[in-house]
């Protein structure tokens, strides 16, 4: 495994120096599906961090690469929009007619007002109403794995613990939770051949049966006294209960990913880390408490979203760069993650940072990752329960990787429990 790795990533940088700065297009998705793109933004950050691709399967766009320069557009929403019509949060461009806001597609002042309706279901104190629910679930998911054969992680354990608690937010139907899990996946796929979804329309297929679902639940909430659950609170809440269908779905999809991808693959991706660096393994099951610090390294060295689009509404000088309005902004939170003018050794995971939440992937500034303490606590206690349980978890296999330049996720991950 290490020796056929090591190949593909010696291959990945000959190829990203070789090529004329002028012909980088960093956000190709297969890249991240080969996990190739790590020299490409290595070279950016030295030669070109602020870098215009003239032409790719998403249009022109801007590239965005070191930490510091990222910071200064994600905390700039008076120039860099997020907004839906003009584009939204994705390299990817909605079709026009395809464009359904969502709180973190939107700018002030509407963006203020539906991100308030919403925020109060990670407040400390729900937090801690959910921490014994996701205990007994991740207890629950663990003990039901086999010892000594090989199994899907991703599918076992990270896209069955998060699946559970995002139908826990929305109150909606157990039994019936692996919808969401589709729908997360439908709404951030690439359509391809033999892909997820083929096309655009039958990606906007699913997505609409998603919708008919969904307000189904809205109509019987919002005919019922108010809930704690998203459904509800958007149901009951004047900031949103006169949503358009558009962006219900929008708002819906948007709690879907964030509540899923996310976590789901920092909890594939913390393991794949272990193994990769399987002293910090050793330094985890002699002290536990590391947990702690490293749960944020975890959501560092994996970065669950490789980026975040802005839209300039201004001309603006950027890094030597001077980006036109109407300009495609892309802000690649994965290289921000890997600066080593930021971060020491940002290579390595080390889950005993000194300063383990000095990282890029739950945003800043006004959209800055809602449930981000939810996403670590759920990392937290799925750690605390496997090393009541086992010392040794193996990756047998190299994890098949999400053709995505947003999502950096894993499709599966073969692993085996030692004991």
């Amino acid at each position: 495994m290490a020796d056929g790795a090591t190949n593909l990533r010696d291959e990945a940088r000959a190829r990203a120096y070789a090529m004329p700065l002028a012909d980088m297009n960093p956000g190709d998705p297969d890249l991240f599906l080969n996990d190739a793109h790590w020299p490409y933004f290595e070279r950016l950050r030295a030669e070109a961090p602020v870098h215009w691709c003239r032409d790719s399967e998403f249009g022109p766009y801007w590239s965005v690469t070191r930490y510091q320069d990222i910071m200064a557009v994600d905390t700039n929403h008076a120039v860099f929009s997020s907004e839906a019509a003009l584009g939204g949060i994705t390299i990817r461009d909605a079709r026009p007619d395809l464009r359904r806001p969502s709180f973190i597609a939107m700018d002030p002042p509407k963006h203020d007002v539906q991100r308030k309706v919403v925020s109060p279901i990670v407040s400390p104190h729900n937090l801690m109403q959910m921490e014994p629910i996701i205990r007994e679930r991740a207890a629950k998911i663990l003990d039901a794995l086999p010892v000594g054969e090989v199994f899907d992680w991703v599918d076992r354990v990270s896209i069955e613990l998060t699946t559970q608690m995002l139908a826990t937010l929305f109150d909606f139907p157990f039994e019936e939770r692996r919808k969401l899990t589709r729908w997360s996946d439908v709404a951030t796929t690439l359509p391809m051949p033999g892909g997820l979804v083929e096309t655009e329309d039958e990606r906007q297929a699913e997505l609409m049966e998603c919708l008919a679902y969904f307000t189904r639940l809205w109509n019987e909430r919002i005919n019922q006294p108010p809930r704690g659950d998203l459904i509800s609170m958007m149901a009951h809440n004047e900031g949103t209960r006169d949503m358009t269908p558009e962006e219900y779905l929008g708002n819906v999809i948007l709690l879907i990913v964030g509540g899923n991808d996310t976590t789901r693959n920092s909890i594939s991706g913390g393991l794949y880390a272990l193994n990769k660096f399987p002293a910090e393994f050793d330094k985890l099951r002699a002290d536990h408490s590391l947990i702690t610090s490293m749960v944020p390294e975890i959501i560092r060295w994996q970065t669950p979203l490789a980026h975040m689009r802005r839209t300039a509404l201004t001309d603006v000088e950027l890094g030597g760069q001077t980006i036109r309005k109407g300009d495609k902004v892309v802000m690649w939170y994965v290289s921000g993650n890997r600066d080593d003018a930021e971060i020491e050794n940002p290579e390595a995971f080390i889950i005993d940072r000194a300063r383990p939440r000095q990282h890029l992937s739950f945003g800043f500034g006004i959209h800055r990752c809602v449930g981000n303490r939810l996403a670590e606590l759920q990392l937290k206690i799925v750690w605390e329960e496997i090393l009541k349980r086992w010392s040794q978890i193996e990756v047998v296999a190299e994890p098949k990787r999400v053709r995505s330049s947003f999502v950096k996720g894993y499709e599966s991950l073969p692993v085996r429990i030692v004991g």
